[in-house]
């Protein structure tokens, strides 16, 4: 009876140990790709000067081939995503500012002389009528695989100006209201409650003491309550730490500070319409 048992137990780890290693034959395992190629319709190096009439003309085309990820299984037929990224020579694509555009599984893109502007001004904060030095590079990834960087390609761009809001006519912005330490007195103090210019669309405030849930405003001329920078609607959700703002000579709702009291960076982007406020 005992021998019977012994041959029941050593075929039951035979079996377990077949099963076992038919298991791991079965399992999938990622072997790499290709770090794709990038081209450009525009050699690299080249220099563009953009302008406004010519916002809709394509600046260059890129492309890319495809990085053919493989697993143990073959080459993978799931669609891979791709994002260009840009940002200024020297920053190697770590700027807090670079500008990523996602795509699907396309192998190109067309960039417009308006987006590679908007890119140049509103994403990566570069001044207007000067020249820049950019890069651009693709970057390739699948679901739960390893992620490719291409070739990069090189440009001198001079950008242009555009703006959704009306700048300060005066150069300068300034904050004021109950959510800052001096009060609705108008004119405010400075230099605490002036914003720095960055360069022609974006001024920040890095420090400023706030008293949560107060209120405030921007205004191009310290001293001048005809002409103000406010929101549509402050009872919105979200509108204290980020949203839209637009020029108004009388009309518009006062900025919500955040809740909570603290130090606090305001950045403000007139060619985007957008403001941030980041607690300290």
């Amino acid at each position: 009876m005992k021998y019977i048992s012994k041959i029941l137990l050593l075929s039951s780890l035979l079996i377990t140990s077949l099963w076992s290693c038919k298991k791991d034959e079965n399992q999938v395992f990622f072997t790499g790709g290709t770090e794709p190629v990038l081209k450009s319709s525009l050699a690299s190096a080249s220099s563009l000067t953009l302008t406004e009439p010519d916002k809709d003309l394509t600046a260059f085309v890129l492309s890319w081939t495809n990085p053919n990820y493989s697993f143990t299984t073959g080459v993978s037929s799931q669609n891979v995503s791709y994002t260009i990224e840009i940002d200024t020579t020297g920053a190697n694509f770590t700027s807090p500012k670079k500008k990523e555009v996602s795509l699907s599984s396309d192998l190109s893109k067309g960039i417009t002389i308006g987006e590679l502007n908007s890119y140049a001004v509103a994403d990566l904060g570069l001044k207007t009528g000067m020249n820049h030095n950019i890069e651009l590079r693709v970057k390739s990834s699948l679901a739960n695989a390893g992620v490719l960087y291409s070739n990069v390609i090189k440009y001198t761009i001079n950008p242009y100006l555009v703006v959704k809001v009306a700048l300060p006519s005066s150069g300068d912005l300034f904050l004021v209201g109950n959510a800052s330490p001096g009060g609705w007195n108008n004119p405010v103090p400075v230099p605490s409650q002036q914003f720095t210019r960055l360069n022609s669309c974006q001024f920040e405030l890095s420090s400023l003491a706030i008293t949560g849930g107060n209120e405030y405003l921007l205004l191009p001329e310290n001293g001048n309550w005809g002409k103000k920078y406010a929101i549509i609607d402050n009872s919105i959700a979200g509108v204290d730490v980020t949203g839209t703002f637009q020029y108004y000579t009388s009309g518009g709702s006062n900025f919500k500070a955040p809740a909570a009291s603290g130090n606090y960076k305001f950045e403000i982007n007139f060619a985007t319409a957008k403001y941030k406020v980041t607690k300290l």
